[in-house]
């Protein structure tokens, strides 16, 4: 049992590939018709390279004539060129308070801007201490004025909601 899991896991490669016949693929890209495996992999030895199933879906089966360990390496290569390019969005906060002054608003704007720009998501937090917790009317209002002064850049995610003593809203940069 154990033993056919790990033959499944394995590569189609020289031996292992177990069709009555193939459409072989020479190293070049030619055609060189449909054969059987034990012909194919001969032709494969007689250049020193493997036969690889390229695409068993096909019918019959595609094999090309390669060295699998250089197409391996090129394959690794690849996933590692993409995952290098990739950026993961991640969530940067900004927070401040609702009597906050017109600079340091401006600088959380700028802060955000940045962020958003970078492709990051944008949590926008309004704390709360103590009595100030009865003006959720005013810190609203300058989360929405944060929305629309950052609507060139950013869409709004998640609508100002409050979450205990304090007060949120999600943005995401526009696509």
């Amino acid at each position: 049992m154990i033993e056919k899991k790990r033959n499944r896991d394995l590569p189609q490669i020289n031996e292992r590939i177990r069709f009555p016949k193939i459409r072989v693929i020479d190293t070049d890209g030619t055609q060189l018709g449909i054969l059987t495996p034990q012909e194919a992999l001969r032709l494969a030895e007689q250049k020193e390279l493997d036969l690889v199933l390229v695409s068993d879906k096909a019918d019959p089966p595609v094999c090309r004539i390669m060295d699998y360990g250089k197409f391996k390496f090129e394959q690794e290569k690849k996933a590692r060129e993409v995952k290098k390019k990739q950026h993961t969005a991640e969530v940067k906060e900004v927070k401040m308070r609702y009597k906050i002054e017109e600079h340091d608003y401006q600088v959380r704007i700028n802060q955000a801007q940045r962020f958003l720009k970078e492709g990051d998501k944008v949590k926008a937090t309004i704390m709360f201490r103590g009595r100030e917790i009865q003006h959720t009317d005013l810190a609203e209002e300058l989360l929405k004025r944060m929305a629309t002064d950052l609507q060139e850049v950013a869409e709004v995610q998640q609508a100002p909601k409050k979450e205990g003593r304090s007060m949120m809203m999600l943005l995401s940069p526009k696509k």
